[in-house]
């Protein structure tokens, strides 16, 4: 409703109210004063008919021609118009593209007007906002046509004389339109000199005549608007003498609007006096200093009145210039003087309210500017109180004194001017607000889809008012002597014109039809919401009361999803997936069937996926929506491998019951809802978000939090019944609905009670004779379903149905609950009694429903406490049944004392909270774990996602923080940075992860992983750190979990987690888990619980009184299939038996991370046990369900083992168990029992570490039907059963593929060793899945030979740098760009220069090693002119970067002739012959040296320089062996020598190498690894998981953080292993780099250059990375994208380049950091992923630090976690080389056979002690 006009003004400058109370019609008084405006100009000037008709009547050209340009000078008016939008939205900063869209209520906060507004909705995909957002831009409404012709004829009056736009034109068209584009104004103006063209002179003569009055004479607006107020005392005159009036004369009124400007005064002047005053002042520091913050820390206005409190003191000037230069320094030394000749004047200045004004920036209050008039209330604030008080004591002083007339001595102060300042502050005092920290009040936000009867009412004036309320009328109060009833009428009716027209089905697409076969018409709610549902990807929030039709609007959303993913009519079902989450198993499982069933005439197939239900990855592959449970969802998307693929696809997640955040639960959903928000933002990827609630009183809030748009959405809420009983008034009250034909819901909250309660009914109701309205009629349906029932298990189910009775709990059997929920629903049971799982879990309404009691035993407080609102309202919400009732009836039976609870709540609502904080530290471990927190501002910016930081914000109180704080800081930034802190902390100390309080990063462990993914509670894992023994028997395993509980619970394990147990331990141990928390013994379960405890095969400890011990007994009746009688029971069996496996494989996951083998067996055999339901010692044929229990006791009697069946025949077996015919079956059996043969070759490394070669080979048959279609998982590792440890565990998969081939796996690994030298290690196979499958295999050191120990490195002496001169020859030196040899090369020179030696030369990549074979080359051409020297290189790459600088520098420049000798060059003879140095690869010149006696450009080898030398322990090693050995060969037979250098990095065995190259002390230099000439600083980090894919995408973001941290500016390599690997990692680099604020920080060049050398590129990955600074490098890239590639990086274009590894060998690049993104590369010979060697790592490390630009390089290794230690030695270590020819040694001897070298056996043995494989084999013959 609209205010008065002078109620407005009043709260507009009164201080009365709020101005923001005014309501939004405000907008049409800024409207209507343009309207106005415009017809004032209109009616004085020129009008659009006048002109039209002129024109076109006397227009000199043709009519069409004049009419054309009066339609642009229309169309540039509404422009005008309509994009003044465009200015406002660049002012507010706004993305565009947009659209208009509709007219919707502005937002306050963003348009102080309040107006009616046009909303632009964002189509970009980068908007703060969010694509499809709202943006409320243009105050004002939908501009009419009348007023465009106006706006026309307006221009062409303001253009019509003048050809350009001058500033004077601009603010006349604003001061019209408001804020336009000049480039429109010059559109207009254009076209008015087109039309003035067209007319003749006289025309314009007869346009002038109207022409607009000047605007200085118009009169202003509010000149004649007057205001009077009641008589008061005028002040006396001397009083305000200081106060300049403009109107003097009292017969004028005291205020006029009418402004005034001073005549002959400037508008600057008014603001202060010209001389020596404070603006002055001001303008002098601004030329010192600068208009920003100063050098000292304080602003020009601070230095400002700091310089006017030093004038104002009592020091003289010579102290003041002293004080001054102090305080203003050397800038201010001109400024000083003159500052103390006018100190007078300055502080004259001082005290006027006109300096303020100044050093305040020109800006007043605008509390202070409002008038004081026309208020009927005076106010006053303390402020003013205690001033006007100050005053009048003043005064008093100086009429006592009479010092009105004496002026102070002290220099600059007199009584007037304090008196006038006093004054001046009391008037400042009277505009302030009367309570400083009040609230502002703001109008309620109107969303289009909201309905809220709740909020409307709070609107009322008698809320405000805050008058006393009394219960609605139709509310009816009830009191007698039994019990108090309030009784609460159903809700009317929504309003008829909200969502009167429902959606037709039939009006909808095929594939709506298809999946609403059965339905008509959508109701009233789903057709508000199916705009926004099925047409659009908005995230919405749908609150509505349950039954309301919810899951409709779910499937209409995944129907939007579907045909997202439609092309010509074919579902592309492999593109998207669709997660629904459901609050409960149960209701997970009736979602599946009703989507399954809706959705497989699509094609669609719904799967369930809860602890109940797993999948495989195939069906996971092949399923397209999943509906799942909170917890299972979480733990899937928090594993960083295997489940990432799954994640990335999910296009809609559907979160129902998102109410339950106020839940313990909550924590759960606000950590998914988090994780997908920061996925879609990271990965800039589309996810909806879907959420379902029951009525919310703080609606806004969930929607924020789940970045829904507020015009999108429903909510609406519903009112119900309530009423106080007990047993009596529960029955008078399911009696009065039975009477009525109504079927009735008793909720309770135990599940003995719903036995218990429903009894009682039953026997109340023969006792009153009222059995027979409960009594079923007699019909086949009630016999066949009285025959399902009396098969029933459930003694009690048995007898209450045939009354017409029935119970409902989770602790039932499954096939019961479906009868009770069946019968239910067909109407045979008439009243049932149930849990609140019921409510939750399945959706089976009732008429009328009654919660018997509201107390309930919170097992976490140890006390009872009160039913809470969400699930009271989900139960009323099985109240009504759709179809057939109008209105539902729900009953609340409480205690007096809650009544007016429970009523309040019912009637009012509170807001739901967030539980997040109570959980904070198992979700940071998560997001730790899964890579997307890594540091604390991180872990704050995660915080910002969810529900608990919108709760912060709104209600910061709850959760500890106070007002203050939040005015202090909005955004809680530090409060957000102290939880993450302190959860920091405190996963530090349970060792979940690594935090460095100092930087703030935190680093994941392998505890925190497990914990993770396998869901295990901080407070466990705490204690599980002290205790856990590395032997436990298994019932003290059991002990331990099932005592493990939270806080202070869970120190009963502390005693307990150590590393002995055995199995009677580790199940104690199992049993005392928190999860087993709510577990309660019962007083009903003591005696079976008792004759269990008697069957247990382990002890138990804690009895049966004991909750773990329960637990205890209740996991060995289950491993022993022992029947149990108690439902209770079962169901609590079936919970613990799921969650004791999952502990117990996380306990295993831990045993092994520890390295504890024999707790590692032990535990990986209780998952077992636990899993196949079986205990160890029991015949591992109990596995086959297929054989008999007789044939199984008669082998387990017998002992027979499966290793002894698998010998026998099947006729002996038949023999053994007496049953001949069983025979072949049994040995079927024990043949597919899945088993592994193992073999080992050790072969020492060095003296420390040994390399283990493992051939496995499969010993069983497979079948489908029992081992699946994919593999058999196994557990590898090596223990040494000495110390009880494991030096090496792996995950093996045996595939069905590789069993049919029946070719042998091989693993390889390396193990340490120690000295002296153990017995043995075993090396053990242990299936992951069947018991009884196990291997050994012992390893023997008895008579290992441990390598000898390698002599020293040869030491870099400190000698003076040798310059270049002293080549002696000014040719070779003008070939280098640098003055002197670096230490190595100036160590070397003699003797590569001037001797010749043979030379080996170990030193680290970056050595500067190719200029020593450079000055190796240089000797040959001077001393040996007509020989030639061959250069092998490893790779072609190599060949060609050596052949591209030689062909310039050698052949170009010193004219010798340098040849390529490759497989892709072959040059012919006589080049080869004429040749001075041919550059070739080993296995080309091994082909052409073969023919050695017939080649004679062999025999003139003089030097033989072989690059890379170490790589003789990879697969090409032996080609390499093999030349060396030949020259040495020819050379023993030619008698002419051939100088041989090897180059090669750091080596251990150095001299076995020189020894075989002839090379004495002269020509050995093996330089220690650390020797280079850049320090390079190496990082290693491990990664876990067991698929190579996952486990590199989880290796990115540490990419991403290591170039952040270690080389922000400086050039970044990037190695992988895979084309598909530099593809995937650059994306996922810009995905991260683009969230920063400079997505393009890693492109040093302009964009614009960018894009044109971009055109050019072909590889459209290419074309996208380069744009953010990233070059990719492999071998598929055109040879041209490649060149440009390498171009921009070498000159620092670009930042990052992402390449294969044989870059590393290839192309010398040179980078500040390296990172090595895996050490593993997948073999297609092996079929599978093998390590790189390690001399290929080496290189990689080596192109890090670049010797001209840095000071020091960096590398970091990002390797599998289980190799990290492998890498840790030798990275630093000198790595030994061994020879690989063995292998190949026949097909080498063939070669030499052939060619006639090898002509006897003894010419064979000959020809080996050539080679380096004879001195190794000398040295380390294993």
């Amino acid at each position: 409703m609209a205010l008065p006009r002078l109620t407005g003004a009043i709260r507009a400058f009164g201080n009365i109210a709020d101005s923001e109370l005014l309501e939004a019609d405000v907008s049409g008084d800024i409207g209507r004063k343009r309207r106005v405006c415009a017809d004032e100009e209109s009616a004085q000037g020129l009008t659009w008919k006048h002109l039209s008709t002129t024109v076109l009547r006397l227009g000199e050209k043709d009519n069409q021609v004049v009419t054309k340009e009066l339609r642009n000078l229309i169309s540039t008016a509404r422009d005008i118009e309509a994009q003044t939008v465009l200015k406002l939205g660049a002012e507010i900063g706004l993305c565009f593209p947009y659209h208009i869209i509709t007219s919707v209520q502005i937002d306050k906060q963003r348009c102080s007007d309040g107006a009616t507004v046009r909303a632009l909705c964002c189509k970009s995909p980068g908007c703060e906002f969010g694509s499809g957002s709202f943006h409320c831009l243009w105050v004002g409404t939908e501009t009419e046509f009348s007023e465009v012709e106006a706006g026309a004829a307006l221009l062409f009056s303001i253009f019509k004389d003048t050809e350009t736009v001058t500033k004077a034109h601009s603010l006349h068209i604003q001061r019209i339109f408001g804020p336009f584009p000049s480039s429109a104004a010059t559109k207009a103006c254009k076209i008015t000199n087109h039309i003035v063209n067209m007319l003749p002179d006289k025309t314009l003569e007869l346009l002038n005549v109207n022409s607009s009055a000047n605007e200085d004479d118009r009169a202003e607006f509010g000149e004649n608007l007057h205001f009077s107020q009641r008589r008061v005392e005028p002040p006396r005159e001397d009083e305000l003498s200081w106060l300049d009036f403009p109107n003097g004369d009292n017969s004028e009124p005291l205020f006029s609007m009418k402004y005034v400007e001073p005549r002959g005064q400037k508008i600057e002047e008014r603001v202060y006096d010209k001389g020596f005053n404070a603006s002055w002042l001001k303008e002098q520091l601004e030329k010192c200093y600068g208009k920003d913050q100063t050098e000292i820390g304080l602003s020009v206005t601070e230095l400002c009145t700091t310089v006017f409190d030093l004038l104002a003191s009592n020091k003289t000037n010579d102290e003041l210039q002293n004080l001054l230069f102090d305080f203003l320094g050397i800038k201010g030394l001109d400024l000083i003087p003159k500052i103390l000749q006018n100190r007078k004047q300055l502080i004259s200045v001082a005290f006027d309210s006109k300096t303020s004004y100044v050093l305040s920036g020109g800006v007043k209050s605008e509390e202070a500017t409002r008038p004081q008039f026309g208020c009927q209330v005076t106010v006053q604030t303390e402020q003013e109180r205690l001033l006007k008080k100050l005053l009048r004591k003043g005064e008093k002083k100086d009429k006592k004194f009479g010092s009105e007339n004496i002026e102070e001595e002290t220099f600059g102060f007199n009584p007037k001017e304090l008196r006038a300042q006093r004054e001046a502050a009391l008037l400042a005092a009277s505009g302030t607000p009367l309570f400083r920290e009040r609230r502002t009040l703001t109008t309620r936000e109107r969303y289009p889809n909201v309905y809220d009867c709740y909020a409307e009412a709070k609107q009322a004036p008698a809320f405000v008012g805050g008058a006393k309320m009394v219960l609605p009328t139709g509310f009816e109060r009830k009191d007698n002597k039994v019990y108090e009833e309030v009784s609460i009428p159903p809700t009317e009716k929504a309003p008829v014109e909200v969502g009167r027209k429902l959606i037709n089905i039939s009006e909808l697409d095929e594939v709506a039809q298809l999946a609403f076969q059965n339905t008509k018409a959508l109701n009233r709610i789903q057709s508000i919401v199916f705009e926004a549902a099925y047409k659009s990807n908005e995230n919405l929030l749908i609150c509505a009361p349950t039954g309301a039709g919810k899951t409709n609007i779910a499937m209409l959303c995944v129907l939007h999803e579907i045909k997202q993913h439609m092309s010509e009519g074919v579902i592309r079902k492999d593109e998207f997936k669709v997660v629904y989450v459901a609050p409960m198993k149960a209701l997970a499982a009736e979602m599946v069937a009703n989507f399954g069933q809706r959705l497989q005439h699509l094609g669609i197939l719904v799967k369930e996926l809860t602890g109940d239900m797993q999948l495989t990855k195939t069906e996971i592959k092949n399923t397209q929506m999943l509906v799942t449970t909170p917890e299972k969802w979480d733990v899937v998307t928090r594993k960083s491998t295997g489940d990432v693929s799954l994640a990335q696809i999910v296009k809609l997640l559907i979160i129902d019951e998102v109410h339950l955040l106020h839940d313990d639960r909550g924590a759960v959903i606000e950590s998914l809802v988090a994780r997908t928000l920061r996925q879609v933002e990271s990965s800039q990827t589309m996810i909806r978000i879907v959420g379902l609630s029951a009525t919310l009183p703080n609606y806004t809030d969930v929607a924020q939090f789940l970045h829904v748009n507020p015009y999108k959405g429903i909510k609406a809420n519903n009112r119900i019944q309530q009423v106080q009983d007990f047993n009596t008034v529960c029955y008078d009250k399911v009696v009065a609905q039975v009477r009525q034909g109504y079927q009735v819901m008793v909720f309770v909250h135990a599940r003995n009670e719903t036995v218990r309660t429903a009894t009682t009914l039953c026997d109340m109701a023969k006792n009153n004779g009222d059995i027979t309205m409960f009594q079923p009629q007699q019909s086949p349906k009630y016999g066949e379903a009285e025959k399902q029932i009396m098969r029933s298990r459930n003694k009690e189910l048995r007898q209450l149905f045939p009354d017409g009775f029935a119970m409902h709990h989770a602790g039932m059997l499954r096939q019961d609950r479906n009868l009770v929920e069946r019968f239910f629903g067909a109407g045979l049971i008439r009243c049932i009694v149930c849990t609140a799982t019921l409510a939750w879990g399945v959706n089976l309404p009732a008429h009328a429903v009654i919660i018997k009691g509201t107390k309930i035993y919170d097992a976490k407080k140890g006390s009872f406490v009160d039913l809470g609102i969400l699930d009271v309202m989900q139960i009323f919400g099985r109240a009504g049944r759709p179809q057939f009732d109008k209105f539902g009836h729900g009953t609340i039976l409480t205690t007096h004392n809650c009544l007016s609870h429970y009523l309040a709540l019912l009637t009012r609502q509170n807001p739901i909270e967030s539980q997040f904080i109570g959980s904070l530290a198992d979700n940071l471990n998560a997001e730790v774990a899964l890579g997307t927190v890594t540091n604390v501002e991180e872990g704050v910016r995660w915080l910002q996602y969810t529900y608990l930081f919108v709760r912060l914000r709104c209600n910061p109180l709850v959760y500890g923080i106070t007002q203050s704080t939040l005015e202090h800081d909005p955004m809680l930034e530090v409060f957000r940075k102290e939880l993450i802190t302190k959860c920091g902390q405190a996963l530090d100390k349970a060792r979940m992860v690594r935090f460095d309080a100092r930087n703030g990063f935190l680093y994941s462990t392998d505890l925190g992983r497990i914990a993770s993914h396998f869901y295990i509670k901080y407070d466990t894992i705490e204690v599980i750190n002290q205790m856990f023994q590395n032997v436990m028997s298994e019932d003290k395993v059991l002990e331990m979990v099932s005592k493990a509980q939270e806080f202070e619970q869970i120190k009963v394990i502390n005693q307990m987690f150590q590393n002995v147990m055995s199995e009677d331990k580790v199940l104690e141990m199992v049993s005392k888990a928190q999860e087993f928390e709510q577990i309660k013994v019962r007083q009903e379960e003591l005696e079976e619980l008792d004759d269990q405890l008697h069957d247990s095969v382990l002890p138990v400890a804690g009895g049966t009184e004991n909750s773990y011990g329960k637990v205890n007994i209740l996991l060995q009746a289950y491993v022993s299939r022992q029947h149990l009688n108690a439902f209770s029971l079962i169901s609590d069996q079936a919970y613990v038996a799921q969650n004791a496996t999952r502990i117990m494989r996380a306990l295993f996951e831990m045993a092994l991370r520890k390295g504890w083998p024999l707790m590692a067996g032990r535990l990986l055999e209780l998952s077992k046990v636990l899993e196949k339901r079986m205990w160890e010692f029991e015949h591992p044929l109990k596995q086959f369900a297929n054989l008999p229990v007789e044939v199984l006791d008669k082998l387990e009697k017998k002992r027979i083992s499966v290793d002894q069946l698998k010998e026998m025949d099947s006729k002996e077996i038949g023999l053994l168990i007496r049953h001949v015919k069983m025979g072949p079956k049994v040995k079927q059996c024990a043949m597919q029992i899945p088993c592994l043969e193992l073999e080992a070759i050790i072969q020492p490394i060095t003296r420390t570490v040994l390399r283990v070669r493992i051939t496995i080979t499969p010993n069983f048959n497979w079948n489908d039907r029992i081992h699946g279609t994919n593999a058999e998982p196994f557990w590898i590792w090596v223990e040494d059963p000495e110390n009880n440890h494991i030096y090496h565990s792996e995950y093996f998969m045996l595939h069905k593929k590789h069993m049919f081939s029946k070719e042998p796996q091989t693993l390889v690994f390396t193990i340490p060793i120690f000295e002296p030298l153990p017995t043995q290690y075993y090396i053990r196979a242990i299936s992951d899945r069947w018991l009884g499958s196990q291997s050994y295999y012992p390893i023997s050191f008895q008579h290992l030979i441990l390598p000898e120990r390698h002599p020293p490195h040869t030491e870099l002496l400190d000698l003076q740098p040798l310059p270049i001169t002293a080549l002696k020859d000014y040719q070779l030196e003008a070939l280098y760009n640098f003055t002197h040899f670096n230490p190595i090369q100036t160590q070397i020179f003699h003797t590569l220069y001037h001797t010749d030696s043979n030379v080996l030369l170990g030193a680290p990549t970056g050595s500067g090693k190719t200029i020593a074979a450079e000055i190796a080359i240089f000797r040959v051409f001077k001393q040996y002119p007509k020989s030639k020297t061959v250069y092998i290189a490893p790779l072609k790459a190599l060949v060609r970067e050596r052949m591209s600088d030689w062909k310039i520098r050698i052949e170009q420049k010193l004219g010798k002739k340098v040849v390529e000798l490759t497989g892709d060059v072959a040059p012919d003879m006589k080049a080869i012959t004429h040749a001075d140095l041919i550059v070739t690869t080993p296995e080309k010149w091994d082909g052409i040296s073969r023919s050695w006696q017939t080649r004679g450009y062999v025999k003139a080898v003089q030097l033989l320089i072989i690059d890379e030398i170490h790589l003789l322990g990879n697969d090409r090693g032996p080609v390499l062996e093999v030349i060396v050995s030949r020259s040495n060969f020819i050379a023993s037979h030619t008698e002419c020598p051939v100088r041989v250098i090897g180059l090669s990095t750091a080596l251990a065995n150095a001299r076995d190498l020189a020894n075989w190259l002839g090379i004495k002390e002269l020509g050995l230099f093996n330089f220690r690894p650390s020797v280079r000439p850049v320090p390079l600083e190496v990082h290693i980090a491990g990664f876990p998981g067991k698929h190579y894919c996952p486990r590199m995408a989880t290796m990115n973001k540490p990419t991403y953080q290591a170039i952040r941290t270690h080389s922000p500016a400086k050039p970044v390599l990037v190695f992988v292993s895979s084309r598909r690997q530099t593809r995937l990692t650059a994306l996922d680099l810009i995905a991260y780099v683009a969230t920063e604020d400079n997505p393009k920080q890693w492109l040093h060049m302009p964009e614009t250059e960018m894009e044109n050398i971009i055109g050019g590129i072909k590889d459209s990955n290419l074309k996208l990375t380069l744009a953010f600074g990233i070059g990719l490098h492999h071998a598929g890239l055109h040879e041209k994208d490649r060149n440009m590639v390498e171009e921009l990086f070498v000159n620092t274009k670009i930042q990052v380049l992402i390449a294969t590894s044989t870059l590393a060998w290839g192309v010398n690049f040179p980078a500040h950091l390296v990172v090595v993104k895996g050490t593993e590369f997948y073999d297609g010979k092996k079929r599978r992923y093998v390590d790189f060697p390690i001399t290929d790592v080496l290189q990689m490390m080596g192109r890090a630090g670049r010797p001209q630009f840095d000071d020091q390089g960096k590398a970091v290794i990002l390797v599998h976690d289980v190799k990290k230690h492998f890498y840790k030695k030798f990275l630093y270590e000198p790595f030994p080389v061994e020879s690989n020819l063995l292998e190949v040694l026949p097909e080498h001897l063939n070669a030499e056979i052939v060619s006639g070298t090898i002509q006897s056996k003894q010419d064979a043995m000959d020809y080996i002690t050539w080679t380096y494989f004879f001195r190794r084999l000398i040295m380390n013959p294993r």
